[in-house]
């Protein structure tokens, strides 16, 4: 079986006397897509916080590609190709889509033509050729979420966080937006984890779902075994349906 390219072992967070994450252990195989999903405040997004290096694991170690990163900068494990999109949207408003994709390779050296034309690619893969010219703070929602993806596609990555990427998508968007990520995990070798809400989407697009309950692992599985586990139904939906979407929530503290 192919080894873990990224992994979080027995990972503890604490605000104050709120424990956040409890134990926590999460594995990522290079070309899986891996879907993250539990209630608000189960500890998502804490989690990719840990992750990405934004915030420190107060137990527990961070390892990508066998190497122990615990104590590595967002920015240094960025530049090793550990990438992240974030719920509220973070593009450079000012700036057109094009040259967001160029910003995100402007740490590497080499001719300026080549990442033009990597930009170009991408933009061309994620349908965003109609707006590369376009200013990205004058964007509607579903596609800033496709630029904020293709700016995390424009350097090649490892493994890719994404953050509720569907949040504010029409049907088609989903569809291009489930496209995309499939093929940077199949012929890319990419792993991806994602977080959403939109529950049908993570059990259509998901090889394997891993559900957060209170800040620990509840459940584990391909997507046929996570909708048949009463516990998931009951700590998440409330019914025992879990292919149903449930209804859009606001963010908590810690989810």
């Amino acid at each position: 079986m192919t080894a873990f390219v990224l992994e979080a072992r027995d990972v503890g967070v604490r605000f104050g006397g709120v424990r956040a994450l409890h134990g926590v252990g999460l594995g990522l195989r290079p070309g899986e897509v891996c879907g993250l999903i539990g209630p608000n405040g189960a500890g998502k997004t804490t989690l990719f916080d840990v992750l990405s290096g934004i915030r420190r694991a107060d137990e527990g170690r961070i390892v990508l590609a066998g190497a122990d990163i615990t104590r590595r900068s967002p920015v240094w494990r960025a530049r090793h190709g550990l990438r992240r999109t974030f719920q509220r949207q973070q593009l450079f408003g000012q700036l057109t889509v094009r040259d967001n994709l160029l910003v995100a390779q402007e740490w590497r050296r080499g001719a300026a033509a080549s990442r033009r034309e990597r930009a170009a690619a991408v933009l061309h893969e994620c349908g965003l050729d109609p707006l590369a010219e376009r200013y990205a703070g004058g964007l509607p929602v579903g596609q800033a979420r496709m630029v904020e993806l293709a700016r995390a596609l424009a350097d090649p990555p490892r493994v890719l966080l994404l953050d509720e990427p569907a949040s504010g998508m029409s049907a088609d968007e989903r569809a291009r937006l489930a496209s995309v990520i499939r093929h940077t995990a199949e012929e890319r070798n990419c792993a991806v984890l994602l977080v959403e809400h939109n529950v049908a989407f993570v059990m259509e697009l998901c090889s394997r779902v891993v559900v957060l309950d209170l800040g620990e692992v509840l459940a584990e599985g391909t997507a046929q075994e996570i909708r048949a586990d009463p516990r998931v139904a009951a700590a998440y939906l409330g019914t025992q349906d879990v292919s149903r979407t449930p209804p859009a929530a606001p963010p908590a503290a810690g989810r």
